[in-house]
């Protein structure tokens, strides 16, 4: 299987999370702050944070819903949910 369809199978998992540099691809395409996301999942913005700069995994409930949130981020943003889509703009 190609990269481009592994990571798109990563992506729609439900709770299979992208990268630490995608998951902040995709919140940054939408425009969205690490405090949003972070009171959208019901954890505090240092969980974000440090889920981003892959430091930290989110748990199973967490993980779950930070999953869904960028599953639906790369549906509306799908250049962002590639590996090096901020270095090619």
């Amino acid at each position: 299987m190609s990269d481009p369809l592994r990571r798109i199978d990563a992506l729609v998992e439900e709770d299979t999370l992208p990268t630490p540099q995608v998951r902040q691809q995709l919140r940054l395409a939408a425009g969205l702050t690490q405090t949003e996301v972070a009171e959208a999942i019901g954890v505090k913005r240092l969980a974000v944070a440090q889920w981003e700069a892959g430091r930290a995994q989110p748990h199973r409930g967490n993980r779950r819903a930070y999953a869904h949130l960028l599953r639906k981020l790369a549906a509306k943003h799908p250049d962002a949910a590639t590996e090096g889509a901020a270095d090619e703009g």
